[in-house]
């Protein structure tokens, strides 16, 4: 099979365990809050970004390792596959019991982490967070053999062995809920699944690769050992900025303001996570389509088609950020009840840095397709140092506004000086002309922001399901009409349609 069917199959499958872990995840999430409270719930999202931060412990080894297997696979060297896979397992192995450590010697603080657990006990915030501990230690001693699935461009086995486990963990956690209203219960079922499951993928996988279980291994040599700890080492820097820029949030919410309010942070999360999970899968996608472009096509033409995927990025998060910033209150008011939203400023802080994400996701990509790596290593780190600088300062100051604005600021570096990077490096031309398109989407989406804002007034003057609806409808046309009036006869647009109107014809 070749790479672009091997990828629409991939994206295919994503889509489909996407929408199905999501809603399931929302169903759960809705039944959760009912029997167990808003307290538990701040608890459930808090230990799992907490456990994200001791994941940095893996610190880019499986992205370092996982690019050195992409040779051996296309050239079918058994021998040279076997080697990395037994150094992948020694390094997890190894990286596993660093987290189980560090996570142990993190459960004495748990109760200053921990602000307001109303009816929960120190011997309870423990306990949850043992459970927890337990799922991420365990999922280190499993999770190398899907490199070698991913290696060969079969991602979806994995995406379809999590789909099936999310449906299985949570219609029993549902039944649990119903049932039982029993936290440990429900932390319980998920451990003895994903237990389960990981049993069922080393020996599904043993069988698929039994050439894994032969004891005779050659070791890698010196060279090939040293370019996988330089490239290790090339991706500490962004790993530890990432975690410290993105997985501190709910810890800065639960030390500095209450837990029960990280559970409400996690609600449009949830929300605004599934349809971003979506977005980026069409993005995501097209990354072995531009080192194949910068690969055979000239800097002009990279170029153009850079310019195409970024005025993509900024109509579709674009697109989404207004949407989510006129809806996504009114849908927690129609789902959790007017008592759960959070205020304007925050929910703006958060869609702001969502937007600009967009942007970053655009950089990066076409970044890690050209391999430029070095001239940057540090940026992740400054950002995470920034942002947790801001966001610890301004929460005691202005409270939770104040951890997205150090969100939003740090964030803002990455995209003020990737284009810098990538317009000299990769381009050999001002970056300039970028600053200029971004000042032009942005007066546009607030323009459009603006007029939709007014609508919202008179369409939802009170929050249904109808006008809901209605407003739904009114931001998809209005928005995406006025963007083509602006944008419609632009090169980027032109190079777009040209492609939908060859994908009609072969149809």
């Amino acid at each position: 099979m070749g790479r672009v069917q091997s990828a629409a199959r991939n994206i295919a499958f994503g889509y489909v365990g996407n929408m199905v872990t999501q809603l399931l995840g929302f169903v759960l999430r809705t039944i959760f809050i009912a029997h167990l409270g808003d307290t538990l719930n701040g608890i459930n999202d808090l230990y799992t970004g907490l456990l994200s931060v001791l994941s940095m412990a893996e610190l880019g080894v499986g992205t370092a390792l996982n690019y050195s297997l992409y040779g051996p696979v296309a050239r079918k060297d058994y021998e040279k596959i076997k080697s990395y896979m037994l150094l992948y397992k020694k390094a997890y192995r190894i990286i596993g019991l660093i987290i189980a450590v560090i996570g142990l010697a993190i459960s004495p603080f748990l109760p200053y982490l921990v602000k307001q657990p109303e009816g929960v006990g120190v011997r309870d915030l423990t306990l949850y967070y043992f459970i927890f501990l337990f799922n991420t230690v365990s999922s280190y001693f499993v999770a190398y053999k899907y490199s070698l699935v991913n290696a060969e461009q079969n991602n979806y086995i994995q995406t379809n062995i999590i789909t099936i486990t999310k449906m299985i963990t949570v219609t029993l956690q549902i039944v649990v809920i119903i049932a039982t209203e029993n936290f440990y219960l429900y932390l319980l079922t998920a451990a003895f699944v994903e237990l389960a499951q990981k049993i069922f993928v080393s020996n599904y996988l043993n069988k698929r690769y039994p050439y894994l279980l032969d004891k005779n291994v050659e070791k890698l040599s010196k060279e090939e050992t040293g370019e996988i700890v330089d490239k290790t080492k090339a991706l500490v820097f962004h790993k530890v900025g990432d975690v410290a820029r993105l997985q501190t949030d709910s810890m800065i919410i639960s030390a500095f303001i209450n837990v029960t309010q990280v559970g409400y942070v996690g609600n449009y999360n949830m929300i605004l996570t599934s349809v971003a999970n979506f977005v980026n899968i069409i993005f995501n996608s097209v990354l072995s389509s531009f080192g194949n472009l910068i690969a055979t096509e000239s800097r002009e033409k990279q170029y153009q088609i850079f310019k195409v995927y970024r005025f993509f990025a900024c109509w579709i998060y674009g697109f989404s950020a207004v949407g989510f910033f006129l809806l996504l209150t009114p849908f927690i008011v129609i789902w959790q009840g007017p008592g759960k939203v959070l205020t304007v400023s925050v929910v703006a802080s958060i869609l702001i840095d969502y937007y600009f994400k967009g942007d970053r996701i655009v950089l990066s990509n076409f970044k890690t397709a050209a391999g430029v790596f070095e001239q940057d290593k540090y940026l992740a780190l400054i950002q995470g140092v920034v942002n947790l600088i801001i966001s610890i300062v301004l929460v005691q100051k202005i409270g939770l506004v104040g951890i997205y604005i150090g969100t939003i600021v740090s964030g803002l570096i990455a995209n003020i000086t990737k284009p810098f990077i990538i317009y000299r490096v990769c381009f050999e031309r001002s970056a300039k002309a970028y600053f200029v398109d971004s000042l032009k989407y942005l007066a546009v989406l607030a323009v459009i922001l603006g007029i939709l804002t007014a609508l919202k007034s008179a369409v939802m003057q009170s929050i249904t399901i109808g006008s809901f609806a209605v407003m739904f409808v009114l931001i998809c046309v209005v928005f995406n009409g006025l963007f083509l009036l602006v944008f419609g006869r632009t090169e980027e647009f032109g190079y777009l349609w040209g492609i939908i109107k060859k994908k009609c014809r072969k149809k």
